[in-house]
């Protein structure tokens, strides 16, 4: 597959200030991509993107991705901008370690609005501009969406959420010259994981990540894969590659599923008859 160069490509970026979102925009820039940070703290986005080069190279805005119309508003600006946008990465997300018995079901619910709901309307609002350019979204996942652990349930199901989410939205924007792709990392180093580890039970559960199947990675090398992703439009990206077995294995009839099951004529059709039935109501 020829490489989907990224020199002048438009990349918006949600959850854009956090470690793993500036590590990425980083690399991007290095390539020569125009970086759209988009966070919470619109300041903070602001601050960081003058840290990328300035105004003409990177920027950035406030967004809400517990809001639809947040990030439609931040979406809109960052197209008039730029000119347009080619790549959208669904970045936020939040993590903790709790029992079903103890965690509070508002902190449940708020990981899977921002970590499944949040990817929903990320793509929701980016999808007009990146459609335009014939682009790709990319959501960041987890090897939790595969591997099920303890006291991790909110968490697990918000990115099994996102894999298969973005198995969906492909079939249904690949049409239209769109990728989507979702991004499964192992642990790796983040303020995220720091928090993690200090706390005595996350420390428990994952044995401080220090051998075995929870060893830690490097964030570089996430950010490697992730931008190798984008590159070759992958529809997965797993991180590190020796655990693409224990990925692959739930989806390994996905693609047989989808070609047997799932006429491209038919999905067609069936967005159509969706899109009037809204005018109708």
């Amino acid at each position: 597959m020829k490489n989907y160069a990224l020199k002048d490509r438009v990349v918006a970026i949600t959850g854009g200030t956090g470690g793993l979102g500036m590590a990425v925009a980083k690399a991007l820039r290095a390539r020569g991509a125009l970086i759209a940070l988009l966070d919470l703290d619109g300041a903070v986005a602001g601050e960081k993107a003058r840290v990328l080069g300035g105004n003409d190279v990177a920027a950035g805005w406030q967004a809400d991705v517990c809001s639809l119309g947040s990030v439609e508003t931040a979406m809109a600006s960052v197209a008039r901008h730029f000119g347009g946008i080619d790549v959208v990465i669904a970045g936020a997300g939040i993590g903790i370690v709790d029992s079903m018995a103890s965690i509070d079901p508002r902190l449940f619910e708020r990981h899977i609005d921002i970590n499944l709901n949040g990817v929903f309307r990320t793509f929701r609002a980016a999808l007009p501009y990146v459609q335009a350019r014939k682009g790709y979204m990319m959501a960041i996942s987890s090897m939790a969406a595969f591997v099920h652990g303890p006291l991790n349930g909110h968490y697990a199901a918000s990115k099994a959420g996102v894999w298969a989410l973005c198995d969906s939205v492909r079939l249904e924007v690949r049409h239209l010259g769109v990728g989507v792709g979702s991004v499964h990392p192992t642990f790796f180093k983040t303020p995220m994981m720091d928090a993690v580890q200090a706390d005595p039970i996350g420390n428990k559960v994952w044995g401080g990540n220090e051998k075995g199947l929870w060893k830690m990675i490097e964030l570089d090398e996430v950010v490697t894969h992730i931008v190798e992703g984008i590159e070759r439009r992958r529809d997965m990206v797993i991180v590190p590659k020796r655990n693409s077995l224990v990925a692959w294995m739930p989806g390994i009839l996905r693609r047989v599923v989808e070609a047997v099951g799932f006429k491209q004529t038919d999905i067609v059709e069936s967005i159509r008859l969706a899109r009037e039935g809204k005018r109708d109501d």
